[in-house]
């Protein structure tokens, strides 16, 4: 008996053709989290590890800058098994050589090379029954050691899956964020020398019958709410409005699904929990006999999850990007609740109606860039006309998550928060992240400017407008004390049936 012959396997390549084990990544978990078995339906992943291995200190120090301290030693780890895995291939080839030398003697012995070495002149003399008794031994061998290569490889995959994207040159490192630009006057340039009232928007919400946490909280918990009246007309118009600028910029419209496969949000970037160990992601609860059978279900926190993986397993053509899609959501998040003053009414919340935009971009900084300057140019002008006072900051290295290698923050005044970060809070974003998600996500472009050649595309994603955020910006900086009533910016009055200021009703 014999076994075949097997072709020697690069790594790389077996990375990309070994089944995939699944993996939950925690920002600051010191392992990593084993989950049920990737399903056959999520995207290849094709990592780029020869990249990792040859820039271990790179990707050491990166991880470090962005504070995943536990992830910082895996480049190393990964060199250690790469290490161990070329060993494994050695003693492979070895006792594959005698096997083919074993198969050639029972088939042709005449056909054996090296007739004067020591090895062939011992093989001449072993009977058939030897032969075989070896070659058995020989396979079992050989299936240990393929054995402990593929444990080797899917730690290695696992491995680089965890480790962040690198870092941008325009990202400050440490823990300050670098102010870029302002938008608009401070509707107070001079506070101590005011005597303007301000209120908070629960305050005024209530005030004016516009908000109603308790009714929320009895039917969903705490971090719910409902908009009433003419704040729930002014989440529609904000929608509208946000929506008429991205298309007017030439950006597809799309209503993508609020749910997603788990490994889908996973390949975004988007982890179970965050650096804190509190959950993050709403995951809907499987019926036993699907566990393990059926793909997990996830609420999506944003609409940049259905949006990166509407092209997975897809391969775009160069001539269509910037391919740039801006959809309108809800979004789920699981966290809200856990940080203090900022739980206090609509700031941070468990659902919310958000404005995404999300682009897939030829891969190179030059085209990406473009398309985030584009990005941040409609957040400005959207939060221009709507008269906020906000501020623009490119993000620091330590708060970027796994997927950015860039991040810029836009920052309303809130005078609500001005105990808290000087009245600043976050309402929009954007994001550059390479080929981090599609990567992940399998979604590849052909090059025909390169002889078709497959290559990743760059993804940028930016928030055009989270919805009860702006709601309540627009209810605290809108508010008059004198009259009672909150001023609507003007270029909402065409969804709010040419109302120009919202006012408690007398009946």
């Amino acid at each position: 008996m014999s076994t075949p012959q097997r072709s020697f396997t690069c790594l790389q390549c077996r990375l990309r053709t070994l089944p995939r084990p699944p993996r939950r990544l925690f920002h600051s978990s010191s392992r990593l989290q084993a989950d049920a078995p990737r399903p056959s339906v999520a995207p290849k992943v094709s990592i780029d590890v020869k990249h990792i291995r040859q820039n271990a200190a790179l990707h050491e120090q990166n991880c470090l800058e962005r504070n995943y301290k536990s992830q910082s030693q895996y480049p190393a780890r990964i060199n250690t098994l790469f290490e161990q895995w070329h060993v494994y291939q050695r003693e492979a080839r070895s006792l594959r050589e005698r096997n083919n030398r074993l198969k050639l003697q029972l088939a042709n012995p005449t056909t054996l090379r090296d007739e004067d070495s020591e090895e062939v002149q011992r093989i001449r003399q072993m009977s058939k029954t030897e032969i075989i008794d070896e070659a058995k031994i020989l396979k079992d061998q050989l299936s240990k050691i393929e054995e402990k290569e593929s444990a080797l490889t899917t730690e290695i995959e696992a491995l680089a899956v965890a480790i962040p994207n690198l870092t941008s040159d325009e990202t400050p490192r440490g823990n300050d964020p670098t102010v870029v630009g302002y938008i608009n006057d401070h509707p107070e340039p001079d506070p101590a020398a005011s005597d303007r009232v301000w209120r908070s928007h629960v305050h005024i919400g209530s005030e004016l019958n516009l908000l109603d946490f308790a009714g929320a909280a009895t039917t969903s918990g705490w971090g719910w709410y409902y908009l009433l009246n003419e704040a729930a007309q002014l989440e529609q118009a904000l929608v509208q409005y946000a929506l008429s600028v991205a298309r007017k910029r030439g950006w597809g419209m799309v209503s993508p699904p609020s749910m997603v496969y788990s490994h889908i949000a996973a390949a975004c970037g988007f982890q179970p929990r965050d650096q804190n160990g509190e959950q993050q992601i709403y995951n809907i609860q499987q019926n036993a006999s699907d566990v393990g059978r059926k793909p997990e279900l996830s609420l999506a926190g944003t609409a940049e999850i259905p949006l990166a993986g509407m092209k997975a397993n897809t391969i775009l053509e160069e001539s269509n990007l910037p391919m740039k899609r801006v959809g309108v959501s809800r979004s789920y998040r699981a966290e809200a609740g856990a940080r203090g003053v900022d739980t206090k009414g609509l700031y941070r919340v468990h659902e919310f109606t958000k404005v995404e935009m999300f682009a897939w971009t030829a891969p190179s900084t030059q085209s990406s860039t473009e398309v985030f300057d584009e990005m941040v140019s409609i957040q400005t002008e959207i939060f221009t006309n709507l008269k906020l006072h906000c501020r623009i900051i490119e993000m620091p290295s330590t708060d970027l998550g796994a997927s950015a290698t860039r991040k810029r923050d836009i920052e309303a005044f809130f005078p609500s928060r001005r105990p808290k970060d000087d009245g600043w809070g976050e309402v929009s974003s954007v994001s550059t992240c390479t080929d981090y998600q599609t990567r992940r996500l399998a979604t590849r472009v052909d090059i025909r400017t390169m002889g078709g050649k497959i290559a990743f595309p760059y993804t940028v994603n930016g928030t055009a407008l989270a919805v009860p955020r702006v709601i309540a910006a627009i209810l605290e900086n809108g508010w008059d004390e004198a009259r009672g009533e909150v001023a609507i910016p003007e270029v909402l009055w065409p969804w709010m049936d040419g109302e120009q200021v919202i006012k408690k009703k007398t009946c």
